[in-house]
């Protein structure tokens, strides 16, 4: 059904019809029938599933990526998709626009997404008025932070410190986005040195409250080896919690679109099936080389059971869908749970 759903909604901008089809669940779902049909549906509760890692115990390992559900307007809409964690954001301090549209482009015949939204929000304050609103039905919800685009680089310890400290009563854990393709020089911010000092002053300031919430950092899969092994001695000299693997990349290697389609669509982090075997040998690396002392969210072109279970083979402990999640529906998300039913009971 859903296949039919989504033949419909992909005629439509992708940016429009995103809000317009969530909003229109917002609705369906005030109603109880709806809600009935859809803990039915897509909800599963297995003791199998139950997951503790960074502290926190998620009642799934299935969650939805950052960037889906940026302003923390959907959170209980989503909870009933069949979600252990949802992660909203990037926030950055004050609201901004993002890049200029048209920003969102579908590749149908890779089953990916390239963005270049420019981590456009509604500003942390407003998330907050919402996350004191929502109704998360057991789920975990994680807040990825970034910074404004006018910041430079040498303040943006800044704007990440404030995102911190405003959402620290509202979110379960927290993620550092430097890794996005779609802000000026932010990248920039991987290299070791800078990330270095932004990571040490988040700890520094979470050591200073009573329960001090877990940090991970989100990374890009178009690191290096050498890279990637900055980043496993920075998780240890900073004490953070874990990685998220991965972010969308910039690569477009392999793409079965058309290169003139794809010259055309221009700049943007591409996402869904073209990073998957990328982000995939992003965790394998990481779990190797540190001797699987790093706890890693696996995210990239998870768009089936076995994406996901190839994930966890290579070391993730969590794994994360957003573009998987669109092409899919809500029905992926229980097929996921299901396989890691499956595939916990035999190990």
């Amino acid at each position: 059904m859903y296949y039919l759903l989504r033949r419909v909604l992909f005629i439509f901008d992708p940016e429009k019809v995103h809000y317009f089809t969530m909003d229109s669940l917002s609705l369906l779902l005030k109603l109880f029938p709806a809600r009935w049909f859809f803990k039915k549906l897509f909800l599963t509760n297995n003791a199998l599933l139950e997951t503790e890692v960074f502290g926190l115990k998620f009642k799934n390992p299935v969650g939805l990526a950052a960037g889906f559900d940026k302003n923390a307007r959907y959170i209980n809409e989503l909870s009933y998709c069949g979600f252990g964690f949802i992660e909203i954001g990037t926030l950055t301090p004050k609201a901004q626009e993002g890049n200029p549209k048209v920003r969102l482009f579908r590749l149908k015949d890779d089953q990916g997404i390239i963005n270049r939204m420019g981590f456009n929000n509604d500003g942390v304050e407003l998330a907050i008025d919402h996350l004191k609103k929502a109704r998360k039905n057991g789920v975990i919800v994680g807040g990825n932070i970034g910074k404004n685009k006018i910041t430079p680089n040498e303040n943006a310890v800044d704007d990440y410190l404030f995102c911190f400290e405003r959402l620290f009563d509202y979110v379960d854990y927290f993620v550092v986005n430097v890794s996005s393709p779609n802000t000026p020089n932010l990248r920039a911010l991987q290299e070791k040195e800078p990330l270095e000092n932004l990571l040490k002053t988040l700890v520094s300031k979470n050591q200073t409250y009573a329960d001090p919430k877990p940090i991970l950092l989100k990374i890009a899969p178009d690191l290096s080896n050498s890279q990637l092994d900055d980043i496993i001695d920075i998780f240890s000299s900073t004490n953070i919690d874990g990685l998220i693997a991965t972010n969308t990349t910039i690569s477009r290697e392999n793409l079965i679109t058309e290169t003139e389609q794809v010259e055309k669509i221009g700049a943007g982090g591409l996402s869904g099936l073209p990073v998957r075997d990328k982000s995939t040998e992003v965790i394998r690396y990481v779990t190797k080389k540190s001797g699987n002392a790093i706890p890693i969210i696996g995210v990239g072109g998870i768009h089936s059971a076995g994406d996901a279970i190839e994930k966890l083979k290579a070391g993730a402990v969590l794994i994360q869908m957003y573009t998987g999640f669109i092409y899919e529906g809500p029905a992926v998300v229980k097929s996921i749970n299901k396989a890691i039913i499956e595939f916990r009971s035999n190990k």
